[in-house]
């Protein structure tokens, strides 16, 4: 493979962390390992990369770069602005539009698919008449995916809609180049679920229809259903950015993204005082609390707070964990290390939010929510860097 010059990555230079209250660390080596252990596991199927949302919101240019370096042609996105973005970046990869025909139904709409050699992944039936009457009208073949539905209810054709759709091109093919078809998986992440099965019996009927079509069923769960998911073309998103894949389970991915933040200061607290905003929670003895410099402005989610009824999330302070204790602020976050050695935290230390010591996916979990999340919903007030 030629060696490429990555100019944007090696534009982004570390901040002085003297002047950073939060610190983002994106480690893009992690990045491209995750990528090539992923392509391994796919076999024979091409490997594809989703990079929609800020590339989870690691950065979509250098995420991006590094992927392209580390062997992904393919790339995911999921609105239109976010497949130009890529493309200035690159030029000789296919970018896939997973949102179809986003915007108005115009001809100005779609001529920016075809300004930027976009893909629509085309949902409905509606999208698809738009497009053939689009392609037909310029009389150019442009390349297009079709996403057929097997059980999210959200987009895809039907069942039969897909045997329309092939009887009919058996005597007039369309004026578009379907390139691929895909659907996706519902519960990827649970791998008995009984969906997996059943939505893979769906997709073989699907691709048995189109069996000149290159097909794509796996997301970054199905990465690790097996062989039999796998198809022509992978396209893991999660997995790549170090969240977990399964369940439950330990994820098998390298760390990419790490969230930190200084310590402020420190209080001593009695017991049975309310910390923080609307009194929830107390102090259920003598208590030290370190008080953090990151709030939900910058994109920690609120639901990760804690209170006399639910524990929140942790953080990770020179190798001991310590709770949070009351709501997360819009600024501050408040931190109980009572447990802690006095002269292991003082102010200026850093607290890690997730990283190495702190898995993302378990804040997702005490937070109420998914690594997706959490990572999507990161500001832009911390000071980032790039390994």
């Amino acid at each position: 493979m030629p060696d490429i010059s990555l100019p944007h990555i090696s534009h982004l230079t570390a901040p002085d962390p003297s002047l950073a209250g939060s610190h983002l660390t994106i480690d893009l080596k992690a990045l491209a390992d995750n990528y090539r252990m992923l392509a391994q596991k796919t076999g024979s199927a091409e490997c594809a990369a989703v990079i929609k949302a800020d590339a989870y919101g690691t950065g979509l240019e250098p995420a991006a770069e590094t992927l392209w370096q580390a062997g992904a042609r393919t790339f995911f996105v999921a609105h239109p602005q976010e497949g130009a973005k890529a493309r200035t970046l690159l030029p000789d990869a296919v970018i896939y539009v997973l949102n179809g025909l986003v915007g108005d139904d115009s001809k100005d709409g779609f001529d920016y698919y075809r300004a930027h050699q976009l893909r629509p992944v085309l949902g409905c039936r509606e999208e698809v008449s738009l497009w053939q009457d689009y392609c037909a009208n310029r009389e150019e073949a442009l390349p297009c995916a079709i996403h057929f539905d097997t059980g999210m209810n959200r987009l895809g054709l039907s069942f039969a809609d897909a045997e329309a759709l092939s009887t009919q091109w058996k005597t007039a093919k369309p004026a578009f180049a379907l390139e691929l078809i895909i659907s996706h998986l519902v519960c990827a992440d649970e791998p008995k679920h009984p969906k997996n099965l059943d939505q893979l019996e769906k997709f073989r009927a699907v691709r048995a229809l189109f069996p000149d079509v290159k097909a794509s069923l796996a997301n970054s769960g199905g990465v690790f259903l097996g062989p039999d998911y796998h198809f022509d073309l992978c396209r893991p998103g999660i997995a790549l950015y170090g969240g977990a894949v399964c369940e439950g389970e330990k994820s098998p991915m390298k760390v990419v993204a790490t969230l930190k933040s200084r310590v402020l200061s420190m209080r001593d607290v009695p017991e049975g005082q309310s910390v923080s905003y609307g009194a929830t929670e107390t102090t259920k003895r003598n208590s030290r609390l370190a008080i953090l410099c990151l709030g939900y402005a910058d994109g920690y989610l609120r639901t990760a707070s804690s209170s006399d009824l639910k524990k929140g999330a942790k953080v990770a302070i020179n190798g001991h964990q310590a709770p949070i204790i009351g709501r997360v602020t819009m600024d501050l976050i408040i931190v109980d290390v009572t447990g802690i050695p006095q002269e292991q935290v003082k102010r200026g230390d850093w607290a890690e939010f997730f990283g190495s010591q702190i898995p993302v996916d378990d804040v997702a979990e005490a937070a109420g929510t998914i690594s997706y999340e959490l990572l999507t919903s990161l500001g832009l007030r911390a000071l980032r860097s790039y390994l």
